[in-house]
């Protein structure tokens, strides 16, 4: 048992910690015997999300939550399901920018050539402080 203040209370972060992982990783398992009954787009979608979240929270590597969810599409294509989802979002990602790319440059030019000479104005200022 710890007797200094600050080691008390990294174990008891540790326990916190310890408890948020194991639910993470019982998500985790979950998803993927719910894919594995049942192997359709929502249900991998699903699972790859759950690997996704790990590797955001580090509990994961990204390269082993890829090659698990590379496994999990592998028995996907086995079983013949279709991703459908996947076509869906790509035309509305690409419609997007082509939008905002003919707005932005006509707004941005003016501005930063007013804002170009005043930080090199600044640099020499904190120079002269500074010395």
């Amino acid at each position: 048992m710890p007797i200094i203040k600050s080691a008390k209370k990294a174990a008891r972060q540790a326990i916190k910690r310890t408890e948020h992982n194991v639910e993470i990783k019982k998500a985790i398992k979950a998803a993927v015997k719910a894919f594995k009954a049942n192997p359709n787009a929502e249900t991998l979608a699903k699972a790859q999300s759950e690997y996704d979240k790990a590797v955001k929270k580090d509990l994961l590597k990204k390269n082993t939550a890829s090659r698990r969810k590379a496994a999990l599409v592998k028995i996907a294509k086995e079983a013949g399901v279709k991703f459908e989802a996947a076509k869906k979002a790509a035309p509305k990602a690409a419609a997007k920018p082509a939008a905002k790319a003919a707005a932005k440059p006509a707004a941005k030019k003016p501005a930063a050539k007013a804002t170009a000479k005043k930080p090199a104005a600044k640099k020499t200022s904190a120079k002269k402080t500074a010395e």
